[in-house]
């Protein structure tokens, strides 16, 4: 048998004393999320219970099958795609810019704060800003550095009776600018609404194929001497440092038909060059919201040099 049979014959007898599904219902889904979206096995099974949870009426943290989420703290949130549980304040609520939004804002505990979106089609009970809540099984999600969590129709959300602290998370660092990594320069994005994915050979994730819209970043690395700090630069940040904005990098790689020339480019203009980058913590990146140059010339490729053979 296949990964995919394998699998769903698994999730099959988990729930079949529950519902009334087969193994080719169950198989049809998978293959549906692993071929059509190139979704990972391991997270297409999990997106595959969820909807049987939801439909069987299950909380995820009281089924043997489930096997539970990892809980996690907000600086623990580094990658995207995750399934995870998370108990936080809500810090601050905002009104929502889109129909399909329920409610968006700010939680937070003592290791500091992260965006939430909560769908509209979700029909999940309203949360109030104060109180602290334990969320289980939400969604993470990045968008230029910034990582967030969503709230879905599995999500549990229960009313925690206790007090939190909630921590700044908002760092300074400085040093040479040694290295741009890949994913920097002209990128684009997923277009579809509330989407704001990486697109890696044109696809997303989620969305499958689209026609994505063109963004500017830069992941880069900087080496004070004892220590590296990965930072990301947004579009903002990105042409106040290197002075080329969206359009001229468009217009870059248009006239090379490439658009790697624009990090190539960016590259020449900032390596070696010393910053001060101030901004929140998120997962392993500084989020670039200050940016700085300091007055220290140097030669960019003996600081290069130090840097890789440390």
């Amino acid at each position: 048998m296949s990964d995919v049979s394998d699998t769903a014959q698994e999730i099959h007898d988990e729930f079949s004393e529950h519902l009334d599904v087969s193994v080719e219902d169950v198989e049809e889904r998978l293959n549906r999320l692993v071929s059509d979206y190139k979704v990972p096995l391991d997270e297409a099974k999990r997106s595959v219970e969820n909807h049987y949870l939801e439909e069987a009426g299950l909380d995820r943290d009281d089924f043997a099958g489930g096997g539970g989420n990892e809980t996690v703290q907000v600086e623990d949130v580094e990658e995207d795609e995750q399934w995870v549980d998370i108990t936080a304040k809500v810090v601050e609520l905002w009104e929502p810019r889109s129909d399909s939004v329920a409610q968006v804002g700010l939680l937070g505990d003592p290791t500091g704060t992260i965006k939430f979106t909560k769908w509209a089609k979700s029909d999940l009970s309203e949360i109030e800003e104060g109180k602290v809540y334990r969320l289980g099984n939400v969604v993470t999600d990045e968008y230029q550095g910034r990582y967030s969590v969503k709230l879905n129709s599995t999500t549990s959300i229960t009313e925690v009776d206790e007090e939190m602290e909630v921590g700044d998370n908002e760092d300074e660092v400085e040093g040479a600018l040694v290295d741009i990594q890949s994913g920097s320069g002209l990128i684009k994005r997923c277009p579809e609404e509330d989407c704001t994915r990486v697109l890696q050979n044109g696809r997303c994730s989620e969305h499958g194929e689209v026609e994505g819209e063109f963004d500017l970043r830069i992941k880069g690395v900087l080496d004070d001497g004892r220590d590296v700090h990965e930072v990301i630069f947004d579009e903002e940040a990105t042409e106040n440092l290197t002075g080329i904005g969206l359009e001229e990098g468009k217009e870059m790689a248009m006239d090379a038909l490439d658009t790697t020339v624009v990090a190539d480019e960016m590259r020449d203009l900032v390596l070696g060059h010393y910053y001060r980058v101030r901004g929140p913590t998120l997962g392993r990146y500084v989020l670039a919201n200050d940016v700085d140059e300091l007055d220290a010339p140097t030669d960019p490729e003996a600081v290069l040099i130090k840097a890789r053979s440390m």
